[in-house]
């Protein structure tokens, strides 16, 4: 659905995309992610037509952007971080209004905004002005918007954003719910939003692609997850005791207090201490309070992808 390769975007003085290159198949959902001036809102604007590129190709349903831009368009729904809406108009009237520039007609055009109301959930607020709804109802007006004329690819930049606990539970099930029938690509901050929904994840930091597979993947690449201990021993030799076997690749003490030491022990990429580091604990007849391991959570991959 989505092909990109070797995408450069420079303005004045500075590069934000660095020939970055990655795809998206059809039906999947993929999470976009990267910090802060990462260069994610620029590659999403790009994928949707709203900025050109310096160079390299970029293609959509098989269609080449640059030379089928207006065909590309029709074919993408796109809801940016800061959804512009007219404050001033009914929100069913918008949503006909977004519905017929993206030439939908006639008899066609007032069930497909009923349509996408009803999936939105503001089929109860369509006769209200945008500007009187709160921040939840107008992210779902855009959402609304994206999808009126039902496209093959949703692209969205932090949809959830600013919302409350619920509102961004409503809008969670939404994406899950759209993302059945169509790609999306989803850019968001909340990373346990992207384990929800999300069956692949792309990492960008600095302009250019630090990682892209599977949740599971990553989580395998990076580490093996933690495992949280409780002993009765001096922290320093329970701590050496650990760092010594093959597999660990690092010990952090988290705590000492009457004689026992927290420590969190994190395993080499691919590899799983438990057994090797219970066989230790026996060997050395150390008391144990905590023995509790922890997988390793997408925040952890990202951290460990995009930290200085």
């Amino acid at each position: 659905m989505i092909d990109v390769k070797n995408l450069v975007k420079k303005y004045a003085g500075q590069t934000a995309v660095q020939g970055i290159s990655f795809a998206v198949n059809r039906g999947e959902v993929v999470g976009f992610l990267g910090p802060n001036g990462a260069g994610k809102s620029t590659t999403m604007r790009i994928l949707t037509g709203f900025l050109p590129a310096t160079s390299g190709e970029v293609s959509v349903a098989g269609l080449d952007l640059l030379e089928n831009s207006r065909e590309v368009r029709r074919k993408v729904g796109y809801m940016p971080e800061n959804v512009p809406l007219y404050m001033d108009m009914r929100v069913r009237e918008y949503v006909e209004y977004r519905a017929a520039l993206k030439g939908i007609r006639g008899r066609g055009l007032r069930n497909r905004v009923s349509d996408a109301l009803a999936r939105c959930g503001i089929t109860d607020v369509s006769r209200k002005m945008i500007g009187a709804l709160s921040r939840g109802y107008r992210q779902r007006v855009g959402l609304a918007d994206a999808i009126v004329h039902e496209p093959e690819l949703l692209i969205l930049d932090e949809p959830t954003a600013g919302l409350d606990p619920n509102q961004i539970r409503a809008v969670r099930d939404l994406i899950k719910e759209l993302g059945k029938d169509r790609t999306i690509l989803l850019s968001t901050h909340i990373l346990p939003e992207v384990e929800m929904v999300c069956s692949r994840a792309i990492i960008i930091n600095r302009g250019r692609i630090e990682a892209s597979d599977t949740l599971e993947n990553l989580s395998k690449r990076v580490r093996s997850g933690s495992l949280f201990l409780e002993l009765k021993v001096a922290g320093a030799e329970a701590k050496a005791a650990l760092e010594a076997l093959p597999d660990v690749g690092q010990v952090d003490i988290r705590g000492e207090a009457d004689g026992w030491v927290q420590l969190e022990c994190l395993a080499k990429p691919g590899k799983d201490v438990r057994r090797t580091v219970d066989e230790l604990i026996k060997d050395k007849r150390w008391p144990l309070g905590e023995f509790r391991y922890a997988k390793p959570t997408l925040e952890d991959v990202f951290v460990e992808l995009t930290q200085e």
